[in-house]
């Protein structure tokens, strides 16, 4: 399947698997790229010499393309920076920040780069800074999100109007219908990150896996809007943040709510009850933990199963 996300990344599908924190190691990224898919490391939960081992551990276990993802709201952004250059890393997604602040930096040194955005305002910055696409991520995403609350049904058609440079949709997209449907309203490709937290290989603790396998409609809802918006699975941490709410806390309390580490200690370390758990609205539609391998192949049968009863309306 060729198009411009297969091109501009040198990959066999446009499927790309989200730099989830606590999720996206080496290990993930390595299986995604292997099956055709554009593997990505999540630099936003590793320290720099973290993420250089991980780099180094996937350089080793395949040749095929991968990237780096880089919140830029976090610490040591300096070092993360230099090591994805000095480890010769070609692609690069920034996220929550200005992409005008590192894209001609790394477009200097011939990397691609993808920002992602959750509105067509940043978009169009996104363009105008010179990236090479967009990531546009609907509302039903789970991690950080957009304060506005667009879905993706909306936020796909509304930039396509608008920009030129290829555009990869995300939120709610676990399967083959789901990247039918984006490609319909306007997208080139697709980031897929619920659906590879279930997956044999991604770092997150098994025990936030099957909360995830767990879920069901209504499990999830987007808060902390005052800190940087996030969508939890509701649990007793969840439940604590909405008795804050009710009780008006400033967002200084809600920090102190929130705590240090409080997402690591749930989809990392497994604390269930406790950790911040961090899903999108799609784990309603996943039923099982398998091998990512096996996710790209049943997307890429639902898509071409789909595309032909669409050809047939």
């Amino acid at each position: 399947m060729q198009n411009k996300i297969t091109e501009l990344f040198k990959i066999q599908y446009p499927i790309i698997q989200a730099g989830m924190i606590w999720a996206s190691g080496w290990r993930l990224a390595s299986a995604v790229s292997n099956a055709g898919g554009l593997g990505i490391i999540g630099a936003g939960s590793m320290y720099p010499e973290v993420l250089r081992e991980h780099i180094q551990k996937y350089q080793q276990a395949t040749d095929k393309p991968f990237g780096v993802n880089v919140p830029m709201l976090y610490p040591d952004l300096d070092k993360i920076m230099e090591i994805i250059v000095e480890m010769g890393v070609k692609i690069v997604f920034t996220s929550a920040g200005n992409p005008k602040t590192w894209t001609s930096y790394f477009k200097e040194k011939g990397i691609t780069v993808v920002h992602v955005v959750s509105s067509l305002k940043f978009a169009l910055k996104s363009q105008e800074a010179g990236v090479d696409g967009i990531v546009a991520e609907g509302f039903e995403a789970g991690g950080h999100n957009g304060r506005d609350e667009t879905t993706t049904l909306t936020l796909i058609p509304s930039v396509k109007e608008k920009v030129t440079i290829p555009i990869i949709a995300a939120g709610g997209i676990a399967t083959g219908r789901a990247m039918l449907a984006a490609m319909i309203l306007g997208a080139d490709g697709v980031q897929v990150g619920s659906r590879f937290v279930a997956s044999h290989e991604a770092s997150s603790h098994e025990l936030f896996k099957q909360k995830v396998v767990e879920a069901g409609e209504g499990d999830t809802h987007l808060t902390l809007k005052e800190l940087a918006p996030v969508r939890l699975i509701k649990n007793k941490f969840y439940n604590d943040v909405q008795a804050a709410y009710a009780r008006g806390a400033s967002a200084e309390e809600l920090k102190e709510v929130l705590g240090r580490a409080r997402a690591k200690r749930g989809m990392f370390e497994g604390d269930i009850e406790e950790g911040e758990l961090e899903i999108g609205q799609v784990s309603a539609l996943i039923n099982d933990i398998k091998p990512a391998a096996q996710i790209i192949v049943d997307m890429m049968r639902e898509f071409e199963e789909a595309k032909k009863e669409v050809s047939n309306l």
